[in-house]
């Protein structure tokens, strides 16, 4: 599937759905992708990326950016409390927040830096034990907890149980944000970005659906 027609699908969602044209933003995630598929996104125009590891996205990302004016880059992956201010210096957002000794660190090195990421706090909604995010229940705590430090929480972002009905985990999603004030909603994956674009998506996470299947490091 090309990018082309991922984009025109969501555009068409988005109608069905009644939200206005361009509501969903695109993630283009990019995880162990070859250079060379990045680079054939970033000719046809888009600048939306996402990456799970800091240390990957510092690897390839400085260069690209100065080649591609504009570029966007999400970290979608757990972030490390040592790796933070790293962080801060690669991604325009981060969609992980997900623990108090993190939101603490980000909070005092954004106070130094005087700047901050755009932060998406991570609900682990299928409360599934191997996943990382806050419980649902959990949720408005912790939320608040950021806040309290200074912190603003643009959007909440979810990654649904694989054997589950994803829609499901989207609409618990957004009634925690909705009930916080909060307004981004990071949902909806290669496999199901269309169910979470009717559900109020702003950024859709798709990475096999436009790279191609994923090539494992060699090594």
């Amino acid at each position: 599937m090309s990018l082309q027609e991922i984009t025109t699908r969501i555009r068409a969602e988005e109608k069905r759905a009644g939200r206005a044209e361009g509501a969903t933003r695109l993630i283009a995630v990019s995880k162990v992708q070859p250079l060379e598929r990045i680079e054939a996104v970033l000719e046809q125009g888009h600048r939306l990326f996402g990456e799970n590891r800091v240390q990957e996205a510092a690897g390839k990302w400085p260069d690209l950016k100065a080649r591609f004016p504009g570029v966007e880059l999400h970290l979608l992956g757990p972030l490390q409390t040592n790796k933070v201010r790293q962080a801060f210096g690669l991604f325009d957002a981060i969609h992980s927040v997900d623990r108090p000794k993190l939101a603490a660190t980000i909070a005092r090195i954004a106070q130094e830096e005087g700047h901050c990421p755009a932060l998406f706090v991570q609900v682990n909604t299928g409360e599934e034990p191997q996943k990382a995010g806050v419980l649902p229940a959990e949720a408005d705590a912790f939320i608040a907890e950021c806040r309290a430090l200074g912190l603003t929480i643009e959007g909440l972002m979810c990654i649904p149980p694989e054997e589950e009905e994803p829609s499901l985990h989207f609409m618990l999603l957004r009634k925690i944000a909705e009930r916080n004030g909060v307004t981004g909603l990071s949902m909806g994956m290669s496999g199901d970005y269309e169910r979470a674009v009717a559900l109020g998506a702003t950024h859709v996470r798709v990475g096999s659906a436009i790279f191609g299947a994923r090539v494992p490091p060699q090594g």
